[in-house]
């Protein structure tokens, strides 16, 4: 977030009309500046090196170089924007490889004003916007579907991280909570801790496994092999 307080947000569309759309909905709320637009996912990675946004709305379809590719390419700089995928359908294969490439949240084209601005605001804050079971119910059905990058997909077990390793006995348990989807909330209730303590462990995983948010953390473990899918009725 800039000095100023305003999320600072790059519009990646090839459709102008959309754009003005997000951009209209974002600057008629007060904290939000749209400092840029691309029309494709090259110059989307070019304006984010330029612009430095705190977020980027992110199209999956785009000429030149698709947004998945264009997400990659951003996490894999080391640039702090957070990026939300933009998808037509919640459960698709564009939302499960924007997560894996290192997105943030994933947004319905369709999107109503209001919820558009909160998730805006809440991955500028830092936090993941996507639905822990939302999350968990994609990935368990790329995992089990044997989807693109997916640990079982061949059938062979995932290779454990040795990251792993460095948690403790209670942040294994808090990561393995995370990818049931629950909250903190409920991993408070579960463990008979408070929210501030799995708030700690949340960010220490995070740490030491060298994520960015706790859907990062979702997707890690699932193509680690700490979980692996149980419900075959998703």
């Amino acid at each position: 977030m800039s000095d100023t307080g305003q999320v600072r947000v790059l519009l990646a569309d090839d459709q102008p009309l959309l754009r003005m759309g997000f951009r209209l909905i974002l600057e008629g709320e007060h904290g939000f500046r749209v400092v840029g637009e691309a029309s494709d996912g090259a110059d989307a990675v070019r304006q984010v090196s330029q612009l430095q946004p705190d977020v980027v709305l992110m199209d999956v379809r785009m000429p030149v170089l698709d947004g998945i590719e264009a997400t990659r390419a951003i996490t894999g700089s080391g640039s702090r924007a957070r990026i939300i995928i933009l998808t037509t359908f919640d459960i698709d294969e564009y939302a499960f490889a924007g997560l894996q490439a290192g997105a943030s949240a994933f947004l319905l084209k369709d999107v109503a004003p209001s919820e558009l601005v909160q998730a805006v605001r809440v991955v500028a804050s830092g936090d993941a916007v996507v639905a822990p079971r939302v999350t968990q119910r994609l990935l368990e059905m790329y995992v089990r579907g044997g989807g693109a990058a997916a640990p079982s997909a061949a059938g062979a077990p995932a290779r454990r991280d040795p990251l792993l390793e460095d948690l403790t006995p209670r942040e294994t348990e808090m990561l393995e909570a995370m990818a049931e989807g629950l909250s903190n909330a409920e991993i408070a209730h579960r463990y008979f801790l408070s929210e501030a303590t799995v708030k700690t462990h949340v960010r220490r995983i995070l740490t030491k496994l060298h994520l960015r948010d706790r859907v990062q953390a979702v997707v890690y473990a699932y193509e680690t092999g700490l979980v692996t899918p149980t419900n075959p009725d998703y």
